[in-house]
This record gives structure tokens, C-alpha cells and sequence, in this order.
């Protein structure tokens, strides 16, 4: 039987794709993985593949998995769903509550 091509890819030239560890990582597995956002010094949640348009149980993974992050290391948090530097691959961050910016966090 021959492979049946994914619809998933991988950008080498995406920074996201590359997932280099940069930053403090809080969790990972084969659908996301979550490190500290190098600008931001918060949790964000990024996708394995390369795109804009996770299928639902992905998203929904994703979002349960930053919450168990978001909550350990901010307490109170929203997600920003708005992909400013990297339009082109899903990810989103957990802000603290009331602000944008991290700074000092529970869980460390």
C-alpha cells in the first residue's frame, strides 16, 4: 500500500517549524509544544506543522494544554489568539490578567 501523504507539512525556514529551545519549555508532545515567548515572557502555545488552521481536536488540545500551563505559572491569564511576528503558523500566548507582558510567575 503506498504512504499516504500527510496534510500536515514542515516549514524549515519557519522559526516556529524549527521549535529551537530558546527559552524555558513548559510542555511538549506530538500535536504542540509550549515555551516562554522570547518577546513577550509568556506562555505560548505553538503547532507541530506548519499553517494557520489547526483541525478542532488539535485547537482544542492546544488550548487545554496552555491553560494547564497558564494557570501553574500566571494564575489569572486571557489568551491572545493574534499571531503578530509569525502570521503564517498557529500559535497563541496566555497573558497575565490585566496586562501583555510577563514578568514574575507562580510557578517558578
Amino acid at each position: 500500500m503506498p504512504d499516504v501523504p500527510s496534510p500536515f507539512r514542515r516549514d524549515p525556514d519557519c522559526l516556529l517549524c524549527r521549535a529551537d529551545r530558546i527559552t524555558p519549555w513548559f510542555h511538549e508532545d506530538d500535536v504542540c509544544w509550549i515555551a516562554e515567548c522570547e518577546i513577550c515572557a509568556v506562555p505560548m502555545v505553538v503547532w507541530r506543522w506548519h499553517g494557520t488552521e489547526p483541525p478542532e481536536n488539535h485547537l482544542a488540545h492546544m488550548r487545554a494544554r496552555l491553560a494547564d500551563v497558564a494557570s501553574a505559572e500566571l494564575g489569572a491569564y486571557y489568551v491572545d489568539g493574534h499571531m503578530r511576528n509569525i502570521p503564517d503558523h498557529w500559535h497563541c500566548h496566555a497573558r497575565p490578567a490585566g496586562g501583555f507582558f510577563g514578568g514574575p510567575r507562580r510557578g517558578r
